[in-house]
């Protein structure tokens, strides 16, 4: 099988494209044949040798795929099942999906939705299924389309595009924040009504802001973040899932005693399979699958270590599907 392989000897990583055999792959009880793997923004940092996601060589790199059950010890799938996966530590500590083939644990496995091919599954991928739970954490808090506007940062990106597409289709106003404005169409498009530019959330943060917006999907963390909470509107929820312009957090306590904000972390890794079920449901029901062509490009394995430059270089726009049966 030929699959992306991750390899470290003393301090120096390498990252290519083999031929090799199952034994590379990590012990679990089902065997998959993968079609796609997704090319996330973790999956760019391990591929470029960025610290802080690989913590086991050598590694297959693929924090979730698509594909058949080739065998199983699980009597709840059979060969020829279609299943996907997201996160679980594939990718980082267990060997991932950028291969021809996976071994993982059955409880990691979600079945196909129906009316959802597996491509795509993996042109929505984690990103899209992360930003469905920022949307469930929403609903569940009571953001209603009624409330107000809801502000997606990195808006051009994998988690932003399917936000926005999902909130729009469900009849919230959505307000995208995108540091490419020659995207501005692209976001309109995807359902977006109002587009500003990041600068707007980069610059100091007060303790409070204009209240602006009813609720929050950020992907930023830092002073994009900080910015967003102190512009959120009394009772407003912020969701965050995301760290591209930094793990720190410079606010203050003001926004959540005084408006009474909520920050609500949004992790999709470990999250339980009732709500990984939940969300890939919701997604086949509320996200208009037409759009998906537009934000989603298709890709060979060998072009997996450039695209992963660009991703982290902010230069891709929407999703990247990995075809692991095309060079």
């Amino acid at each position: 099988m030929k699959a992306i392989v991750i390899e470290k000897n003393d301090d120096q990583q390498t990252t290519t494209l083999q031929d090799t055999n199952d034994e590379l792959l990590s012990a679990g009880d089902t065997l998959i044949d993968v079609e796609f793997s997704g090319l996330n923004y973790k999956d760019a940092l391990a591929i470029c040798h960025k610290p802080g996601v690989i913590r086991k060589w050598p590694m297959i790199p693929g924090i979730d795929f698509a594909g058949t059950v080739k065998s199983s010890d699980n009597s709840a799938f059979k060969p020829g099942d279609k299943v996907l996966l997201n996160g679980f530590g594939v990718g980082e500590v267990h060997t991932g999906g950028l291969a021809q083939q996976a071994r993982v644990k059955s409880d990691w496995l979600v079945p196909l939705p129906d009316g959802i091919s597996a491509q795509q599954a993996m042109a929505i991928g984690t990103a899209g299924y992360t930003a469905m739970l920022c949307v469930l954490a929403l609903e569940e808090q009571g953001v209603m389309p009624t409330s107000g506007d809801i502000l997606v940062t990195g808006a051009a990106g994998g988690v932003g595009s399917v936000a926005i597409a999902l909130l729009a289709k469900l009849g919230y106003s959505v307000t995208a924040v995108s540091g490419r404005q020659e995207l501005q169409d692209y976001l309109h498009e995807l359902g977006a009504k109002t587009i500003l530019p990041r600068s707007d959330f980069e610059g100091k943060v007060k303790p409070l802001d204009k209240a602006r917006f009813a609720g929050v999907v950020d992907v930023a963390g830092s002073t994009v973040l900080a910015n967003a909470i102190a512009q959120t509107e009394y009772g407003g929820v912020v969701t965050a899932c995301g760290l591209a312009a930094g793990m720190d957090l410079p606010t203050s306590v003001a926004p959540f005693i005084l408006r009474g904000v909520k920050l609500i972390g949004i992790d999709s890794v470990m999250a339980p399979m009732s709500k990984r079920i939940e969300a890939w449901q919701r997604l086949a029901q509320d996200l208009d699958l037409s759009l998906l062509k537009e934000m989603t490009h298709i890709i060979g394995m060998s072009d997996v270590e450039e695209t992963a430059q660009q991703l982290l270089a902010g230069q891709v726009r929407g999703r990247t599907v990995v075809d692991v049966n095309r060079d």
